[in-house]
């Protein structure tokens, strides 16, 4: 899974095995023998590629389908590339809308107590 993740992203990019391999610091016949599935890079390795490509290594080692990014934010929600445009803009309405609520929702918590309701 990884050789095919691997050979992928850097036909994606439009860069030999050689450019990959000399950014990486590794032999174009290392790309070749890990695109090939040959042998397996090892953890650091899989960190680096991941880096490059800005993907995550489980995507890289097939556990995911979605290549998520390798820098992602905490709490950002990415949206399935298979989503429709108009399915992701009422979604992206959604959340609008939800986020517009939470101060009001906010200053509601702030003025209950379990059991009584302060207003």
């Amino acid at each position: 899974m990884l050789g095919e993740r691997l050979t992928y992203l850097r036909r994606r990019e439009g860069i030999s095995q050689k450019e990959l391999g000399s950014r990486l610091n590794l032999s174009h016949y290392t790309i070749s023998s890990y695109e090939k599935d040959r042998s397996e890079p090892n953890d650091e390795i899989k960190v680096r590629i991941a880096r490059y490509f800005n993907v995550s290594a489980d995507y890289l080692m097939g556990l995911i389908d979605q290549p998520l990014p390798y820098d992602r934010e905490e709490g950002v929600l990415y949206l399935p590339r298979t989503m429709s445009p108009s399915s992701q803009r009422l979604f992206r309405d959604f959340i609008t809308f939800w986020e517009s609520q939470e101060p009001s929702r906010r200053e509601e918590e702030s003025h209950t107590v379990p059991g009584k309701n302060l207003r």
